[in-house]
């Protein structure tokens, strides 16, 4: 037995292209990583709040009902007013709370532009908050 040389082959060529398997791998695990975490990242602020007994915390806005009856008269929590007192009523609401809401709920045969010129007069007022109230119709 000798011990001689193995045969010897070329050395292989350099690659010239990169592989991205393990590219792709690393960025999807980065990307669970980042989507799991992200949520947390929001609150991660740890405050102690002073305490005070003078306000209320989170005051729920205040709510208006405004109806517009089959002729047209307007009733302010159901007491029917005039569009200049409904005017005045809803500026005053507005600058105590701009947060008002103003829940409008019109008869289903008043006209179209009664509905728009309610609309107005809230928005002139000041009040930006205004939802409509239906009747849910059962199948």
């Amino acid at each position: 037995m000798s011990f001689g040389r193995l045969p010897s082959r070329p050395a292989d060529a350099p690659m010239s292209e990169i592989n991205v398997t393990p590219l792709v791998d690393v960025m999807l695990v980065l990307l669970v990583i980042f989507i799991l975490t992200a949520p947390l990242m929001t609150s991660a602020i740890r405050l102690d709040l002073p305490q005070s007994e003078v306000g209320e915390a989170g005051t729920a806005p205040q709510a208006f009902v405004l109806v517009v009856d089959a002729q047209g008269q307007w009733f302010l929590n159901d007491q029917l007013i005039t569009q200049d007192a409904l005017h005045e009523q809803l500026s005053k609401a507005a600058r105590r709370n701009p947060l008002t809401e103003l829940e409008l709920r019109a008869d289903a045969s008043v006209p179209y532009g009664r509905v728009v010129e309610t609309m107005g007069l809230a928005q002139k007022a000041g009040l930006s908050r205004i939802g409509f109230v239906a009747e849910v119709v059962s199948p």
